[in-house]
């Protein structure tokens, strides 16, 4: 009896010493985690929930809280009568129809050339991703001087080729959308090379060799081999690339202010207008969640797709 008695003894204290370090370990898990979530509830989850709140008012937040007014759903309702919302909604959805599928599909094609035919591709691959990288204010006043209207090289370069009336680009309300359009794929295309250089390094090359040994030239091989394996990385890089066609901002903001007139506003630059230069903070929070509803629908679309391919 006094053995079996010490041996339980024994066992509890081995029990108790399993519960003090699984209790420490979770205590250590708390600490790490704490700060990033103390950060996420300040500085986004209550300002999220704020924002919600704020936008079934009418607020001018220069006034201070004392301001604001609640008005119901009257913000809600606005959107379906205010003509600067639908055309920054247009521009949104025409930036994203043409920005996305055009860097997914140059960025895909020059991945695959630098991968399989261009020697030195670490070299290629650097200087492609040094517009990604640099300010884009700096960015966006080296293309404003490219496309100066009447002494800018771009259109010097058209008048020479005999072009008398070449467009004005970013003050012409017809060319100022393709204008932009082309800037920022210029700018992107860099970091779509590079997430697809990694998808890439996953194929693997007996896949490339037999399909030669079968007679597929290079154009088979791309349609038949690489397109379906780097479809995870196409989906990753069409959801954030609409989630970012979205929220474009810095390209409207420094290159045209949304202007001539609102000819290029879209619903990010529209939101800051509303909200810190017009003062309609409860108007600017229904904009806001009305984007995110878009980009939430959008999103939950392309899950479905890239769901059934899965399956099939």
């Amino acid at each position: 009896m006094p053995q079996a008695a010490k041996t339980m003894t024994i066992e509890q204290r081995l029990e108790q010493g399993k519960r003090r370090k699984a209790r420490r370990e979770t205590l250590a898990g708390i600490a790490f985690v704490l700060p990033s979530f103390l950060g996420f509830v300040v500085f986004i989850l209550v300002p999220v929930l704020m924002a919600l709140g704020i936008s079934f008012c009418d607020w001018n937040f220069l006034k201070g809280w004392g301001a604001i007014r609640f008005t119901g759903l009257d913000n809600y309702m606005r959107l379906f009568q205010d003509d600067w919302f639908r055309i920054s909604f247009r521009n949104n959805i025409l930036f994203t129809a043409v920005t996305v599928p055009v860097l997914l599909v140059l960025g895909l094609v020059m991945a695959e050339v630098i991968n399989r035919h261009v020697y030195g591709g670490t070299v290629v691959r650097v200087l492609i991703f040094i517009p990604y990288i640099a300010s884009i204010v700096a960015v966006c006043t080296v293309w404003q001087v490219m496309l100066q209207p009447s002494y800018g090289p771009v259109n010097q370069f058209l008048m020479s080729l005999g072009i008398e009336n070449p467009p004005k680009w970013l003050v012409d309300e017809h060319w100022v959308m393709p204008a932009i359009m082309l800037i920022n794929i210029w700018t992107q295309v860099g970091y779509y090379v590079a997430v697809y250089m990694s998808g890439l390094k996953n194929v693997p090359n007996e896949i490339y060799e037999a399909a030669a040994i079968d007679g597929a030239n290079g154009v088979r091989q791309f349609f038949s081999i690489t397109v379906p394996m780097v479809r995870p990385t196409t989906f990753f890089l069409a959801v954030m690339g609409i989630i970012g066609s979205f929220k474009v901002f810095d390209l409207i903001s420094v290159l045209t202010s949304g202007g001539p007139g609102n000819s290029s506003s879209v619903m990010a630059y529209y939101i800051y207008k509303t909200a810190f230069l017009d003062f309609k903070m409860g108007y600017a929070c229904a904009l806001a969640w009305a984007l995110f509803v878009v980009i939430f629908a959008v999103t939950m679309v392309q899950w479905h797709f890239q769901k059934n391919f899965s399956n099939e």
